[in-house]
């Protein structure tokens, strides 16, 4: 029976992360956002909204090492297994703001996150409340020079005419499935670690990840293949940012997360920490600017790599 919730939450997240996203995007357009504001907030947050869900049940149902493990696997799923993919897809390319702003941002918010762990091994409410409103601050100076600078570019008509009662419907749908998803998600995922001997920590970083990163596979792979680059790379450079910021820090405000597994600290935070330091270095690699067919499979290899490394160890 846990391998059905186990699957049924899955399905219920891509459901409900794929009507979430498009709900917003189209929301969105209404208001007239840049599509690269719309990549590193509103489609954000929105494919961030199941790890958020997961972390918070397991949090709340006294599984503390999936809820870390949870956003720790899936940043490493998003630059890894997504990032990867997406490059294989379609080559993206990397602007100036990635050099300046994203990526710098999101090492900040990782290293904030390994020291708050690594201080007192446990995440309590005001560094959660730290985490969370620099999201804030983060995303209100990225929307005051984003719109100063970035002209409107066409949208894809099918969401630029969308009309109101229907956005308000896929939202209703995508919250719905998103709840019930990652509530079924955790239910069978700690049922399956009990029952075979394995830790949550693994099922958390490895299972629970990808499943809660498919809405960042699709909505990327889609912009990728529909050559929508600014929400591609954006897109998933924000979610690592939002499942930091407001995942774990929401979370934390809520209830304090403890640092149950020891291999959070001394490997699975340094697999995130390297995912995320790659990134940097492939934009700086031949062809500069630009993550190709090359680096997405060396990506995927090296992902693959730290799965067998999970479930070994």
């Amino acid at each position: 029976m846990s391998v059905v919730f186990l699957i049924l939450g899955f399905v219920l997240l891509v459901v409900g992360g794929e009507f979430l996203v498009r709900s917003s995007v189209a929301l969105s357009f209404k208001l007239n956002i840049s599509k690269i504001v719309i990549g590193m907030t509103v489609v954000s947050f929105a494919t961030s909204a199941p790890e958020l869900l997961v972390s918070l049940q397991a949090a709340l149902k006294g599984s503390p090492a999936i809820a870390i493990n949870n956003v720790v696997g899936s940043n490493i799923a998003n630059i890894g297994l997504v990032l990867g993919i997406t490059a294989i897809v379609g080559a993206i390319a990397i602007d100036k703001s990635f050099y300046k702003l994203t990526w710098p941002v999101m090492m900040l918010f990782s290293i904030a996150l390994y020291y708050f762990l690594w201080n007192d091994n446990q995440l309590i409410a005001i560094e959660g409340a730290v985490l969370f409103i620099g999201l804030i601050i983060f995303i209100i100076y990225l929307i005051k020079t984003q719109k100063s600078t970035d002209d409107l570019e066409e949208v894809d008509d099918a969401l630029s005419v969308v009309s109101n009662f229907k956005i308000i419907i896929w939202l209703l749908i995508g919250a719905t499935a998103l709840y019930f998803g990652s509530e079924w998600l955790v239910k069978g995922a700690t049922e399956i670690a009990t029952s075979l001997g394995v830790s949550e920590a693994v099922i958390g970083v490895t299972m629970i990840a990808i499943g809660t990163s498919v809405p960042e596979l699709a909505a990327s792979v889609i912009a990728a293949a529909k050559k929508e680059k600014a929400i591609s790379l954006g897109n998933l450079i924000g979610s690592n940012i939002f499942n930091i910021g407001s995942v774990l820090g929401l979370t934390s405000m809520i209830k304090v997360i403890p640092v149950t597994e020891p291999l959070i600290l001394s490997r699975d935070i340094f697999w995130m920490l390297i995912f995320a330091a790659s990134v940097l270095v492939l934009g700086l690699l031949p062809k500069q600017h630009e993550i190709g067919k090359m680096k997405g499979f060396g990506l995927v290899l090296i992902y693959g790599i730290f799965i067998f490394i999970a479930f070994k160890g």
